[in-house]
């Protein structure tokens, strides 16, 4: 078998190495079964479509025929897009950082024909340079080391098989108390930036699951320094280059500490995250900052990210004509050629607001923001602005554009429809929600297989055995738009999805969920860990999905597997605390669950009135039961027993076992609401 089998994937990215004339696989039993027959070690490269230093070793190295060569003469030569297999990404990334390497994209394993790691790193120049040896010294010195039968070959793959091992069974512990998490927050406090908000220094990442534990800090404790944190870092956020200010959108990650110069890839998941977080905020302060960028992200999403069939694209590209951030960059030149039609005041605002200048912010050319001058101004000055960055974009909507990741992906989704239903039900947006509820209905009608989720799909091609966090994440979306529709569908779908996760994820020896089913045949082990990634954590979603579908049924299964859940990664803040925010936000859901039984007609100006009541408020996590007229409470509800009959408009407020007496005005309701999280 020789030759570049990529032309049958799927995949953009692995696409877009179709050509190469590296002899590429996809991974699979296919590549494993050979690597074994020719008794060859397996290159692993890692990446995806958006990844600018991806396509920098591909130009350099991957379409160099004597580096392709030597690659092919040496090594069974596997390419994994990360997006579709994140589970083998997980695994490869977790054996370089107990390499003691830093992890990331492009990832350069090397492995043993049974597929277990014993070498690698990330990016390696084509000849050496940037301190880094050169990838074909790398290639031959490798491949002469296990032709050799090395012993250091061996031990590493040893060592590291055993350690992998041991990351897939986390730590225990005992359960986690309020106090703790309020110690954990604290404690990130001295981590934060406090110019320029975020978490550490460059590169800057924007970590949405850090600012809701942040959030919840404050909510619970009322500590302002939690609150002052997050708004400040969105602040920042939503005025610095890692904003799209034209289109909408952020980008990944910016590569210095005042989040001005980006990689301007800009990924789905993140923009879901953040959007959520951006609701939160607008809802809390009021503020038209967080409003607008809530409501541009989303413009951008409804714009550029839909795919024909109505599910959610994964990316768009750092790159495009062969440079980084080309597509959103600007010289002062091109700006006062095509603004020269304005008065004169106007293009000089315009480019004092946005750090325009002769020499550029950012290799020469600018990067447009507003952390200079952060504040908005009037009503007149910022429509003035919005009239200039409208001329800006459809001027830059006529360049060549980044490469779209077309590819729809169950957890991205999830992840998106949530935000969306979210955002929809805070500021009372129906086209926000129709299109929750079609990339839902598409994910549920185009991505099942013999009543199991697939990860991936593009075009018709179907692709990969879904993960932890597809079904995770697709069941807090469903349980999301049941929640604000009362559809039945909705709460039908989650609770089928997790009845699949429990009997093909669950460990029945162990507890807690494995990233991958009983039946997936493809990968070295099955991991099992509560660490986020570049997506939250299913262990940690599922807390909350588990504690929603207790209070929302009655079904006492569902506590006890979030109960058992706890305890099986408690231990694990030892370790270290920082990649677990989804896990301990959901773990101060699941001990301190905050509900609102609203019941009565939802036509009565009553009802809506306490729907709106409930929808001011910023309640992260939050169960809502709408009951209608005559719906009624599982019996072990708080509030089962307060219910009795034909039911008239009325909310009520629950923190734990205690509720309320019924709340009939809506400024009753959110007063209640306000107090109730701090109580809760």
């Amino acid at each position: 078998m020789s030759g570049n089998l990529l032309a049958q994937e799927a995949s953009p990215y692995l696409l877009q190495h179709k050509d190469n004339p590296v002899h590429w696989m996809s991974w699979g039993r296919e590549a494993l079964d050979r690597a074994r027959a020719e008794g060859k070690p397996i290159l692993l490269s890692v990446g995806y479509a958006a990844c600018h230093w991806c396509h920098v070793m591909a130009h350099e190295s991957f379409e160099d025929d004597e580096t392709a060569a030597l690659m092919n003469r040496l090594f069974v030569n596997v390419k994994v897009d990360r997006e579709e297999r994140p589970d083998i990404d997980h695994i490869y990334q977790s054996a370089l950082a107990i390499l003691g390497e830093q992890g990331g994209w492009p990832l350069t394993m090397f492995l043993t024909p049974d597929g277990d790691p014993f070498w690698g790193g990330t990016y390696f120049p084509k000849e050496a340079r940037y301190g880094r040896p050169g990838f074909k010294a790398v290639l031959q010195a490798i491949a002469d080391a296990h032709a050799e039968g090395s012993d250091k070959v061996s031990r590493n793959a040893s060592a590291l098989r055993q350690a992998l091992r041991q990351l897939a069974e986390p730590a225990a512990g005992e359960g986690i108390e309020p106090a703790l998490l309020d110690r954990i927050a604290e404690r990130l406090h001295r981590e934060i930036d406090p110019i320029h908000g975020g978490i550490g220094g460059a590169p800057k990442f924007p970590q949405p699951g850090m600012l809701m534990l942040l959030w919840r800090h404050w909510l619970r404790s009322g500590n302002q320094d939690s609150r002052d944190y997050v708004l400040l870092t969105l602040e920042r956020m939503c005025q610095g280059g890692i904003y799209d200010h034209l289109g909408g959108g952020f980008a990944r990650y910016s590569t210095d500490a005042q989040w001005l110069a980006p990689h301007f890839e800009k990924m789905l998941y993140d923009n879901a995250q953040l959007i959520e977080m951006l609701t939160h905020a607008a809802l809390e302060t009021g503020r038209p900052l967080f409003r607008q960028r809530l409501e541009e992200t989303i413009e951008w999403v409804l714009r550029e990210m839909v795919t024909d069939e109505g599910g959610f694209a994964s990316s768009l590209d750092a790159d495009s004509e062969g440079e980084e951030g080309k597509f959103y960059v600007w010289r002062e030149a091109e700006i006062d050629q095509l603004l020269a039609h304005l008065p004169g005041e106007a293009l000089e605002s315009f480019k004092r607001a946005y750090d325009v200048t002769p020499e550029g912010n950012w290799e020469g050319v600018t990067i447009l923001h507003r952390n200079r001058r952060p504040d908005l101004g009037n009503g007149a000055a910022e429509s003035q602005l919005a009239q200039v960055r409208q001329l800006l974009f459809e001027h830059r909507e006529q360049r060549e554009r980044p490469g779209w990741d077309d590819k729809v992906l169950a957890d991205w989704n999830g992840l998106m429809i949530r935000a969306l239903a979210q955002a929809s039900f805070a500021f009372a947006h129906a086209d926000w929600l129709r299109a929750a509820i079609r990339a839902f209905d598409y994910v549920v009608e185009n991505m099942t297989l013999d009543g199991r989720l697939r990860h991936s799909r593009r075009g018709d091609i179907l692709r990969h055995p879904a993960t932890l966090e597809d079904y995770a994440n697709m069941a807090s979306a469903a349980l999301a738009l049941f929640q604000i529709t009362r559809h039945q569908r909705f709460l039908g779908q989650a609770i089928a999805w997790v009845d699949v996760l429990d009997r093909h994820y669950w460990d029945h020896e162990g507890g807690g969920y494995f990233t991958t089913a009983d039946d997936t045949n493809d990968v070295v082990l099955r991991a099992k860990n509560a660490q986020d990634n570049a997506v939250p954590a299913g262990n940690g979603t599922m807390l909350q999905v588990l504690t929603t579908l207790y209070h929302l049924t009655g079904d006492d299964s569902y506590r006890g597997k979030a109960d058992l859940l706890i305890p099986r990664f408690a231990g694990e803040i030892g370790r270290n605390f920082f990649p677990l925010a989804t896990f301990l936000n959901g773990c101060d859901i699941a001990q301190r669950p905050l509900q609102i039984t609203l019941t009565g007609d939802p036509a009565t100006p009553t009802y809506v009135g306490l729907l709106r009541a409930i929808a001011d408020v910023s309640a992260p996590g939050l169960i809502l039961h709408q009951l209608g007229q005559k719906g009624a409470l599982p019996s072990n509800h708080p509030a089962s027993t307060a219910l009795e009959g034909t039911l008239q408009s009325a909310a009520y407020l629950c923190v734990g076992q205690r509720c309320s007496l019924p709340l009939r005005e809506p400024k009753a309701l959110s007063e209640a609401l306000l107090a109730a999280r701090s109580d809760a």
